[in-house]
Formats: structure tokens, C-alpha cells, sequence
């Protein structure tokens, strides 16, 4: 058992890309519970996008990390130590734990992993919330019907080529939007029907081709340049999944106001944005089903976990700025 605890604080609001100097890594004093608490050994932490703008002291949906506080993220790990009648020494568990090796908890939102069906990694992988998010995002805000063809921007990440693969499983033709061959070549062989290389130069005339009948779908992971070739090929009433905006989250100026107005009314479609906590009390279900399309063979997850411990998290959050990742990114503490 560790004498101490690895902790990742953040020290000062970036600007642009995250740097080194904006956390103050150390060692801390090992915690202790208190009544109705446990410490969890953190053994792996959740790299996500979200994470960037969870740095902002702006209105959101969850409040900005603030100076001095442990870097927010979800994590698994063990139960060593504990003070709660439910949750035992030695109990696999999942939560918002935070960027350390060590962390402190009551037990509101830790959820019990069963090692037997998904090591740890998996449950803050695509049985954790890149799964959810693909599940609810796309069956419950973009609705497929068989025979659709839905469009995914960054289909090889961990969100995108889940929301590929659920999507194949219901009958839809899948096309994703990817950087550089290497990428491309991952989301097909990961079941996608074509997958688009927007760093080829030809990015509207390629989707137009993989698209002859058009867009009912798109995920948007990504924004910007890359949201605004996909719109004008969207069918009407199609649906827009507005995910993430990855390739604003780093911009040191306000990003230009929307530039699709006149397509989103002229087509009828239908745009939204969602956050995965909106559907907490339903992860069970998207569980047993990504469970069970796993053991037949129909979804393939990918975690990318990366050692360094927690003096690793900067450069490893900036992967997913760069393109440096491949499935779902996650720091091994």
C-alpha cells in the first residue's frame, strides 16, 4: 500500500493548450476515510475531451474546476480501505475520483464494476461514459431507422466508433470522418461502411461520393470546418447529434457564431445537444445491451491506456488535441 497520494491540482487557467505548468503535481498525505467513507487505490483515470472546457471558469453544465482543486475526471479502481456499510475492502468501483492515485468518497455516484464481465480499464471505457454517451446519444437524439446513413466525425475516438458500430447494428449505412490513413483504416476495419480522410484535402467532393443519398444523421464530435461540409449534405428532416465541438475546445479567441442557419431551416432538420449525466438513471440498460452485443461479436471496444502515472496526465490529455490517440484514451496511475 502507498505511503502517499499523487495528486494533479489545478494551479492556473490555461489558454490555449493545456501545459504543464497550469497543475501542481505532488505528493499529498495518504487520506483516511471518515464515517460512511472509503478510499479507493484509483488505478486508471479517464482521459476526456470534456476535460478541456471543465478548465474554463464559464457557465456550463457542471462547474469549472477551480485553483487549487484536484483536476476533475472519472476513474476506477479498488476499495483498500473503508467506513460505508455498502461498499467493502476490495470491491471494484467507479466514479468521479479525480486525476490521483488515492481518493476519498461517500459513495454518491461510485458504482460497483463486475470484474467478470470488463477488466477496469473497459468500465471507464465503452462500458463507461464514451459507451453511454454513444448508446443514449444516438438511439435516444438521432433515432436511426434501418436503411439511413448516418455520418460520425472523429469515428476513430472513443465515442465515434462506438456510435459507428451501434449504429451498423441497426441496420444503417455508417460512413466516418477520420484523420489520415492509419485512422481510416481502423474505423473500417472496425465495421464502417466507408471512412473519409479529411486530412486528404478533398474532404465535401469524398463525403458526396461516400454519401450518394445523403446525410440522415451526423454525430458531431468535432465542429468548426469539418460540421460545416456536413451540413449542406444533410437529407431534410434530418437529425444533427451535437456531441462534442473538439476542435474549438483550445481556441484562444470566441469562435464565429453559426454559419448553417440557413440549411438547418431550409432542410428542417432537426439539431441537439446532450450530456451523457442526463441519462445516469438509465446506464443499466445501455450496459446489458453493449454487454451483450460485445459477447456476440457485433462491438469491438478499444481502450488506449497510457503509463506515466499522474504526472503523465498533461501530455496525455493533449493526444486528443493532436490526434495522437487511438480508441478510448486512458492514464494508467
Amino acid at each position: 500500500m502507498a505511503d502517499n497520494n499523487r495528486v494533479a491540482r489545478l494551479a492556473e487557467r490555461p489558454v490555449g493548450m493545456v501545459k504543464a505548468d497550469n497543475f501542481t503535481i505532488s505528493d499529498e498525505p495518504l487520506p483516511e476515510p471518515g464515517d460512511g467513507e472509503f478510499r479507493v487505490h484509483v488505478e486508471y483515470v479517464s482521459i476526456d475531451p470534456a476535460m478541456r472546457p471543465w478548465l474554463n471558469d464559464v457557465p456550463s453544465y457542471i462547474p469549472a474546476v477551480q485553483i487549487g482543486e484536484v483536476m476533475r475526471g472519472l476513474g476506477s479502481g479498488v476499495i483498500e480501505a473503508s467506513n460505508h456499510p455498502d461498499f467493502a475492502v476490495g470491491d471494484a468501483v467507479g466514479g468521479l475520483f479525480g486525476v490521483q492515485t488515492h481518493a476519498i468518497s461517500n459513495g454518491k455516484g461510485v458504482t460497483k464494476l463486475d470484474l467478470s464481465l470488463a477488466p477496469l480499464e473497459r468500465w471507464i471505457g465503452g462500458l463507461g461514459m464514451p459507451g453511454m454517451t454513444a448508446y443514449f446519444g444516438l438511439l435516444d437524439v438521432g433515432r436511426p431507422k434501418e436503411g439511413e446513413t448516418v455520418v460520425v466525425s472523429a469515428a476513430s475516438g472513443a465515442v465515434g466508433s462506438l456510435v459507428g458500430q451501434i449504429a451498423k447494428i441497426k441496420g444503417c449505412r455508417v460512413v466516418g470522418i477520420a484523420g489520415g490513413a492509419e485512422k481510416c483504416k481502423a474505423v473500417t476495419d472496425m465495421g464502417f461502411d466507408v471512412c473519409v480522410d479529411y486530412k486528404a484535402g478533398n474532404l465535401a467532393e469524398d463525403l458526396r461520393a461516400a454519401c450518394p443519398k445523403g446525410i440522415d444523421i451526423y454525430w458531431e464530435n468535432v465542429g468548426g470546418e469539418i460540421g460545416d461540409t456536413v451540413f449542406p449534405q444533410m437529407n431534410q428532416f434530418g437529425r444533427v447529434v451535437v456531441c462534442g465541438l473538439i476542435s474549438m475546445y483550445n481556441a484562444t479567441k470566441p469562435p464565429t457564431g453559426p454559419i448553417n442557419l440557413g440549411f438547418i431551416l431550409r432542410s428542417r432538420l432537426r439539431v441537439q445537444g446532450f450530456i451523457v449525466f442526463d441519462y445516469t438513471d438509465r446506464y443499466q440498460e445501455a450496459i446489458d445491451d453493449m454487454g451483450k452485443w460485445v459477447a456476440d461479436g457485433k462491438l469491438v471496444m478499444r481502450e488506449d491506456v497510457r503509463d506515466g502515472g499522474v504526472d503523465a496526465f498533461v501530455d496525455v490529455l493533449n493526444l486528443l488535441y493532436t490526434g495522437g490517440n487511438n480508441g478510448k484514451l486512458v492514464l494508467k496511475t
